[in-house]
Parts: C-alpha cells; sequence; structure tokens
C-alpha cells in the first residue's frame, strides 16, 4: 500500500465514535485508540509530541516538527480525531475497504483523510533533505463533532491568563501562537475562509406525571413541547429568507432530537428537546439563541420551560488570511503548483477554526474529501486527494524551487 493508503487504514480501523453527549459506553467510543496511535507513530519517529488532558478518557495529542531556518514562523496544522456514530452504516465503518480509488469507512472523509494527509506531509518534510521554512504544530483535537472542547483547550496554551495545570507539557511543547492554521476538513482541495458558527442547547419542557386513565390529573409535557416545536419549524422557515445571497448561505434553525415520555399509560413530565442555530458571519449566536427563546415564550404562554445554557457556542469564521503573511502565501502557492484554484470559499459548516479565530489565529480550512461524503452512511475519501494534500501541505513548508514566495 502507499504511504497515504496505509496510514489512512491505520486510522479508520481505530473507532473514535463522539457520544454526542449520549450516555453511551463501549469499545468504539471516545479518542483513546487514535491517540496512542499518534503517541506510537511519532515516538517512532523521534519527533517531540505531547498530550493535553481535555476530559477524561479524551486527550488532544500535538508534536512539533521545527523549521531548519532562523526566525521561521509557526503553523498549525490540526485534525480531529473523533468521528459521528456509525450506527446505520451500510458498510463495515471500521473495516477499512479499498475499491476503485476510494477508501470506505466511518470517518474516512471527516476527517481521518485529512488526518491522513497531514501525517504523510510531515513524513516527507522529515524525509527530505531541504530548509524547512516554518516550524510546524501537529494537533489532533477531540470533541469536534459535539462541543469544540478539545480546541478550545488547545487555544488555552496561548493565553497568559490561563494557569499551567494539566496543559505545562503541551505549552512546553509549543510556546509560540501560530501566525497561521490549517484545519482538515473536506473541501474538495479548495481554500475555506469563512464559515457559519452555531449555539446548540437543550430545551426542557416540565409538566406533571399521572395514571393515563385519568390524564386531567396531570400536565403532559409532550403538548407545550408540540407547540414549541411549531414556533421552531415557522422561525426555521423565516430565516432562510434572511441574508439568502450570502456566501455561506442564509442562517438556519434545526430541531435535532426530542425525548420525552416512559410508557403509553403514563401522562409524560419532561420532553427534552436539542436545537441548533447556525449563524452567518455578521450574527452573534447568543442574539440567534434568544430569538428563539423568545419565540417559543411567545407560543406556548405559560408552559414551564427551561433552556440550558448551551453546549456548543461557536463564532463564524472570517476571513483573516491576509494578516497570516508567507505561510499562506506559500500555501496558495503549493496550490497552485499542484494545478488547482487558489481562490478563498465560504462554506455552510462549522468547524474548529471558528475557535481558532476567536483566539487570534488566522485560520483557513483545507483538505481532501467532499462534504456530500462526511457523515453518510457508505462514507469514502477520493485517495487521490489525500496524496495531493499530502503533497500542497509540504509544499508550503519547503521552498519550492519553481515558485518561491
Amino acid at each position: 500500500m502507499s504511504a497515504h493508503i496505509d496510514t489512512l487504514a491505520e486510522l479508520v480501523r481505530r473507532p473514535s465514535v463522539n457520544p454526542m453527549g449520549r450516555d453511551v459506553a463501549g469499545p468504539e467510543y471516545l479518542e483513546g485508540r487514535v491517540t496512542d496511535y499518534l503517541v506510537q507513530r511519532f515516538t517512532a519517529a523521534h519527533v517531540a509530541w505531547a498530550r493535553q488532558p481535555v476530559s477524561p478518557g479524551r486527550d488532544n495529542f500535538l508534536a512539533r516538527i521545527d523549521a531548519t531556518v532562523p526566525r521561521a514562523p509557526v503553523v498549525l496544522w490540526d485534525a480531529h480525531q473523533d468521528t459521528v456514530p456509525a450506527e446505520g452504516m451500510t458498510i463495515e465503518p471500521f473495516a477499512p475497504l479499498v475499491r476503485d480509488g476510494r477508501l470506505y469507512g466511518r470517518g474516512a472523509c471527516d476527517v481521518k483523510g485529512g488526518m491522513a494527509a497531514m501525517l504523510v506531509a510531515i513524513d516527507r518534510l522529515l524525509a527530505e533533505d531541504r530548509p524547512r521554512l516554518a516550524t510546524v504544530v501537529f494537533s489532533a483535537t477531540v470533541n469536534e463533532e459535539f462541543g469544540f472542547s478539545g480546541m478550545k483547550a488547545l487555544t488555552r496554551l496561548w493565553s497568559e491568563e490561563e494557569p499551567l495545570g494539566s496543559d505545562a507539557a503541551a505549552r512546553r511543547l509549543v510556546p509560540r501562537k501560530p501566525v497561521l492554521a490549517v484545519v482538515a476538513e473536506p473541501t474538495c482541495l479548495g481554500l475555506v475562509t469563512q464559515h457559519k458558527g452555531s449555539v446548540r442547547w437543550r430545551i426542557r419542557v416540565r409538566g406533571r406525571a399521572c395514571h393515563s386513565a385519568f390524564p386531567e390529573r396531570g400536565e403532559n409535557a409532550l403538548y407545550p413541547a408540540a407547540r414549541a416545536m411549531l414556533a421552531i419549524e415557522s422561525l426555521a422557515q423565516e430565516l432562510l429568507t434572511r441574508h439568502p445571497d450570502h456566501p455561506c448561505g442564509p442562517p438556519t434553525l434545526s430541531l435535532g432530537t426530542i425525548r420525552g415520555g416512559a410508557g403509553v399509560n403514563l401522562v409524560p413530565d419532561l420532553a427534552v428537546l436539542e436545537i441548533e442555530r447556525r449563524v452567518v458571519p455578521g450574527e452573534s449566536p447568543l442574539a440567534a439563541r434568544d430569538e428563539v427563546i423568545a419565540r417559543i415564550d411567545a407560543a406556548c404562554g405559560g408552559a414551564r420551560i427551561e433552556h440550558d445554557p448551551p453546549f456548543l457556542e461557536s463564532a463564524p469564521l472570517v476571513d483573516r488570511t491576509a494578516t497570516a503573511g508567507k505561510p499562506y502565501a506559500r500555501l496558495t502557492a503549493a496550490l497552485r503548483a499542484a494545478g488547482r484554484h487558489d481562490t478563498p470559499t465560504a462554506a455552510r459548516y462549522g468547524t474548529n477554526a471558528s475557535v481558532l479565530a476567536a483566539a487570534g489565529i488566522p485560520a483557513v480550512v483545507f483538505g481532501p474529501g467532499s462534504i456530500e461524503q462526511a457523515h453518510t452512511a457508505d462514507e469514502w475519501i477520493d485517495l487521490a486527494e489525500v496524496d495531493a494534500v499530502a503533497d500542497v501541505l509540504r509544499g508550503m513548508v519547503h521552498e519550492d524551487d519553481a515558485e518561491r514566495v
């Protein structure tokens, strides 16, 4: 197998499923198997690395490849370790299958293909006897799919107000703030420099339980929950008409889950809804949340409704690559040398890049694969794109004789 295929297969066969806030457990959950693989890989390569604890069983992994020229900038290459769940897949999720130039498996596209490209690019940097014009910090962060807690922990490393604590080893490894971050996501080798942010939270609708033979003695929590859902649906349709021509698409609102009731002969005393409001550049996640709450309150009268604090809040990504200097110029030059377009684009989804941008680090989203394949029942990635991304990343660090920046 070629290096990029073998590396991606090794990642896919190590499950790293995000529980997505559910009370579930099992060998496929959490990122530890991928973290351990990265430790073994970088130890064997004699590259400095560190683990950064984020939550029980979930560590960010960091490694540093030093520049070989003085006063070189620091760039960050980030790929998240976690994947969405594998229920309902039509292929074996953790048995990577190579067929017709594609590799199939959970996470192959989102985002282990991008991680594999970064790992192979690092191997190429280490193997070639050429000047490295930047110090590369590779980060493999946890919990991107549900809460961005891994990236939020990573950005603490460059906050002078934060005590060292469990971050001491990681901070010693990467003492300087990067001038540019490249965040791996499936962009078909395009450069995404702006995308939506989002806010996600739970709504708890309270009632009073009783026997269903006497429903009038209780308060059925599902009825006001239904009115809340209709209010959410109405606002969701209205939002599609706001900023319809925005490069990131219009703002959106989505009801993701609803849970309530314990049995058909019991009047339920609780319904829990999970909702997500995606915001475009120029919108505030908290202001957007307040609008949703006001609409629900107006529709539900005196119902007892509680809104939990957001379990995810991220601002939109705004294009600040103009401040990234030569590293971004070298990235675009490497793309052109590979015969690819370097025109920045916008996306409807959100990524770790918005957390980095909020910490003052210019970020660009870039990687192999298409967002159309992410999270799908037969997830796959074009292996030629994985190899191409690895070469572009290598090119942004090594001086290219054909196109110097």
